[in-house]
């Protein structure tokens, strides 16, 4: 990344108070900061307000609440308002359920690279790890931690970064709990689709455009590691449709969507 870049790290959220106080608490814990933090919050209680209020007295940067009012599932939405608040060139985005490995910012900044978006990974932990972690409020896991499976993906091996990296042009396999892009980029296809509302794939169409405009995609694995926290799977009534959505901004090579983030200044 260029020297005059700056990062903003955003985390969508959705009443899980406790999760992201976890989160929120690996963030601290960073080698390297972004310049700030800017929750997208999807209609949460007080509950995550006040884990928000807390941890704006711990955390050394900004962070910054972006909420609107539960009518949904609309994490396109809030995720286009917390980027139109962002001051950063470059964004790291995440989910409020992850832990950071303390180097994760210092690797996403590592791995940047003009004209390319980046695909992180996630190692998975299980029902009785989340469970202690969040009593604890704790973030010590690591690639040996019991209670982690997809264990390869917590492996983090500096010395070999660029043997863990490929590039395709494929939107398919995007995680928006590990996701980075510019933020011209990201203007440049007006953001997320807003038509896009309920569970499913808003980060796989998002790629795609960035593919139908030779953005690349960057896979990094070695590197910017996280843990996902157990949860149940969301309801997925919209998918089928979201699909359909994706299968034509491949086959139709929209660069832009019509409903994004412009429409919501």
């Amino acid at each position: 990344m260029d020297s005059a870049s700056a990062t903003s790290l955003i985390i969508a959220t959705y009443n899980w108070a406790e999760a992201l106080h976890c989160s929120l608490l690996s963030v601290i814990k960073q080698k390297t900061l972004p310049v700030e933090v800017i929750i997208a919050d999807d209609g949460s209680d007080e509950r995550t307000h006040d884990v928000i209020t807390r941890m704006r007295a711990q955390l050394p940067v900004p962070i910054v609440h972006v909420w609107h009012e539960d009518i949904g599932f609309r994490k396109s939405q809030i995720l286009n308002k917390a980027i139109g608040q962002s001051k950063g060139t470059y964004i790291v985005q995440v989910d409020g359920d992850v832990l950071l490995h303390e180097s994760f910012i210092a690797d996403h900044i590592a791995v940047a690279e003009r004209g390319a978006f980046v695909r992180g990974t996630r190692a998975r932990l299980t029902p009785d790890k989340t469970t202690d972690l969040l009593q604890k409020a704790g973030t010590d896991v690591h690639f040996y931690s019991r209670g982690v499976y997809n264990r390869l993906n917590a492996l983090r091996l500096p010395v070999l970064r660029s043997l863990g990296q490929r590039k395709e042009m494929k939107s398919r396999s995007v995680r928006g709990s590990n996701l980075a892009y510019w933020k011209e980029d990201f203007l440049r296809v007006n953001g997320y689709n807003n038509d896009l509302s309920g569970w499913g794939h808003e980060d796989e169409e998002l790629a795609a455009r960035f593919i139908n405009n030779n953005i690349i995609k960057k896979i990094v694995k070695l590197s910017a590691v996280q843990y996902h926290l157990h949860h149940e799977e969301l309801p997925r009534a919209n998918e089928p449709r979201h699909r359909e959505i994706i299968d034509n901004t491949l086959l139709t090579k929209v660069k832009r969507c019509s409903n994004g983030y412009e429409n919501l200044l």
